[in-house]
């Protein structure tokens, strides 16, 4: 009898230490919040892309920005299956939709939305964003100005860049998220757990290791056409910001699922280009 309420007593305490296991953060960890949280920056971006940039659709992939490097290997991907340029650009959100609606499915979770608490997702996002602006803030002072720049991707802005700043980092923040956050720690976790039979703790720390290193050389070598290209230039601050970043997604993924960490990227982005615009390239 003692057992049992002392069992009741740890689930209780357990229920009450980890959010996800109850209320709010339950249901928003679910694929399906995911899906509907980040289906209108989804279409935002397509929209966005076609309304202000549309040669995008007839570029080479060389071409592209750095901030959307993610979303150009799902469309290289697409390529592969058969589809031309512009079917393979206005296809990859079904990449996003599917994978979530399979795990959605696979979960065997209820599909129930509650529609307020998109609100207060978004509102979360903005708030976990923080300590990483914080973090680029302190890394880079106002007093060198290079590497303010470099961080923030700051330069000489002008209205077409600020947008086209906008439209790049809600691409970067859904696309990224799913390959290094959602795709990439799943096939380590699998290859050093399942695999390999390295112990469950260790395996996540390796994983989130590799991916965190990963996602920040990617921004500075670009894997394009079967090689590598140069993007910016690999200097120490913006290396070592971009890993403690990485290292910071993976945790909100493993805490908050695939829509939070995508939703906290996308407002980083969008917070980071207007600080630029507004304080860093203005006075």
């Amino acid at each position: 009898m003692a057992r049992k309420e002392s069992d009741k007593t740890f689930n209780e305490l357990g229920n009450t230490i980890d959010p996800a296991s109850i209320g709010y953060f339950a249901r928003t960890y679910r694929p399906v919040y995911a899906l509907v949280f980040l289906l209108p920056f989804i279409f935002l971006y397509e929209i966005l892309v076609l309304v202000v940039n549309p040669q995008l659709l007839s570029e080479p992939v060389s071409n592209v920005r750095g901030g959307v490097v993610a979303f150009v290997w799902i469309q290289n991907f697409l390529h592969y299956v058969g589809l031309d340029a512009k079917n393979a650009w206005l296809c990859a959100p079904l990449v996003i939709i599917v994978t979530l609606l399979t795990l959605q499915l696979t979960s065997r979770q209820k599909w129930k939305i509650l529609w307020p608490d998109l609100l207060i997702m978004a509102c979360e996002c903005v708030i976990i964003s923080v300590p990483l602006i914080i973090l680029a803030l302190i890394l880079n002072r106002p007093a060198q100005p290079p590497q303010v720049a470099c961080l923030l991707a700051a330069t000489k802005l002008s209205h077409h860049s600020f947008v086209m700043d906008i439209i790049t980092g809600i691409g970067a923040g859904i696309y990224e998220e799913l390959i290094f956050r959602l795709v990439l720690i799943g096939l380590l976790m699998l290859f050093f757990e399942t695999i390999l039979g390295v112990k469950r703790i260790k395996a996540i720390f390796i994983s989130v290791a590799i991916s965190a290193i990963l996602f920040s050389l990617h921004h500075h070598f670009v894997f394009l056409n079967g090689g590598f290209a140069r993007a910016e230039p690999l200097t120490m601050a913006p290396f070592i910001f971009r890993t403690v970043a990485g290292v910071y997604f993976a945790f909100v993924f493993a805490v908050r699922g695939f829509g939070i960490v995508a939703g906290t990227h996308i407002f980083y982005n969008i917070i980071v280009a207007i600080l630029n615009a507004c304080l860093f390239n203005h006075g």
